[in-house]
């Protein structure tokens, strides 16, 4: 468990520079010059760079979510930067591509260590966060896993690797099952990818619609890129579900949601957290009402609205979408460990370990268990609504989310 906790109030980061700067305008101008010199030994002020690592999908089955993830980043390099820095040290992000494959995400991290970053932030695939991981804990890197939810990544011995907003695997099916429950839902399908999240997404399930009494559900298993689902959806048409939950198959849930209705299934589809604008740029009127998912971003907040409107002003994107929400909170977070412990990775660890933090656009506080387990996840329940969206939230389109169900806190894994 967290053995120490105290909540960092954000805002005193960004005004440390212009603080310091405005205290050092006042002193030229009252104060006489000083005729003492400093020693000749004097250890100069630090100057290099505080260099992060975006280590996130650029390319493959998961670009959607990786690249809104690195451009959240930028966007908190950048505001911080024009305050000054930490400490008048200029952040620098080092963004890599992963290639959404475990092989060539290793490579990557390899790299981006012998660059001397920080920390690296941005995994989004199960895969490569199963991979990633075993460098962080040996390196002694902080990683944080976007949307890497696989069960296999921590371990109780994790101490280097920290999720930011998706909770493992065995959590993410409980909010769904709070929702069948409270619907009056009776018959669950169920479409999961074979790789490390679809099958960790599928025993969550076994394990928590298992547990209900007078619910059926059906699992069927598809390869990680299926695109075309008549045959898995074939097989649920007899079953006659109340909710299909496609949360366990990310790249093909689109294609889901488009095939279900094609079918006949007028029923909800569930997403994995994916991308909203690449949901509804690749489906269309068909996702409105219909595509429900999962966000650790809180879209009807203040503080996401006003993120949000900075984000899709600097990024060129059109909507803010969670990964973004978690890649600023990162560099956030980062960021404030080095203004305290100084840019040694390990003390950067074992420092956010001891913190919680109330994020811009988060829907929960953020904070961890000691082997890096989201400690207070809730995330909400949402559905895409026609719309339409607040001014500046959507430059793409009229829809925006709408609020399923605030779940409970999620109680934490444990590996």
């Amino acid at each position: 468990m967290i053995q120490k906790r105290s909540t960092t109030r954000l805002a005193l980061l960004f005004g440390f520079a212009l603080v310091a700067a405005a205290c050092g305008a006042d002193a030229d101008d009252t104060a006489p010059a000083s005729d003492t010199e400093a020693p000749a030994d004097a250890e100069p002020a630090n100057t290099e760079p505080i260099k992060i690592g975006a280590l996130t999908s650029l390319t493959g089955v998961f670009t959607s979510w990786g690249i809104p993830s690195s451009k959240g980043m930028q966007l908190a390099v950048d505001e911080i930067n024009a305050a000054g820095g930490v400490d008048g040290r200029m952040l620098e992000l080092v963004v890599v591509d992963d290639q959404s494959n475990p092989e060539e995400a290793v490579i990557a991290f390899e790299r981006l260590i012998e660059e001397g970053v920080v920390a690296v932030g941005g995994t989004i695939s199960s895969g490569v966060g199963l991979a990633t991981a075993l460098v962080a804990e040996e390196q002694q890197i902080p990683l944080f896993l976007s949307k890497a939810g696989s069960a296999a990544i921590l371990t109780t011995d994790s101490r280097y690797t920290f999720r930011t907003c998706l909770p493992a695997a065995p959590m993410i099916a409980e909010p769904w099952a709070q929702y069948a429950t409270e619907q009056g839902f009776t018959r669950i399908g169920v479409i999961i990818a074979d790789y490390e999240w679809g099958q960790s997404f599928g025993s969550a399930v076994e394990s928590e619609f298992g547990s209900l009494d007078g619910v059926e559900y059906q699992i069927e298993v598809a390869p990680v890129p299926e695109q075309d689902f008549t045959t898995y959806l074939r097989s649920l048409e007899a079953f006659e579900p109340d909710l299909i939950l496609g949360t366990g198959h990310p790249p093909g849930v689109a294609a889901i949601t488009v095939q279900s209705a094609d079918l006949g299934f007028d029923v909800g589809v569930s997403g994995p957290s994916s991308s909203l604008s690449a949901v509804m740029s690749a489906v269309g009127d068909s996702a409105i009402g219909r595509y429900l998912d999962y966000s650790c971003a809180d879209y009807f907040s203040d503080s996401y609205q006003d993120l949000a409107k900075r984000y899709i002003a600097s990024s060129g994107e059109t909507f803010m979408e969670d990964d973004a929400v978690a890649g600023f909170g990162v560099v956030t977070m980062v960021a404030d460990a080095v203004k305290n412990v100084g840019d040694d990775p390990a003390a950067i660890a074992a420092y956010l370990h001891t913190q919680t933090y109330d994020l811009p656009g988060y829907a929960f506080q953020m904070g961890w268990t000691e082997w890096g387990e989201l400690a207070t996840s809730q995330p909400l329940l949402i559905q895409v609504g026609a719309g339409p969206a607040p001014e500046g939230l959507n430059t793409g389109g009229d829809w925006y989310p709408e609020l399923l169900l605030l779940p409970d806190v999620l109680e934490p894994y444990v590996p």
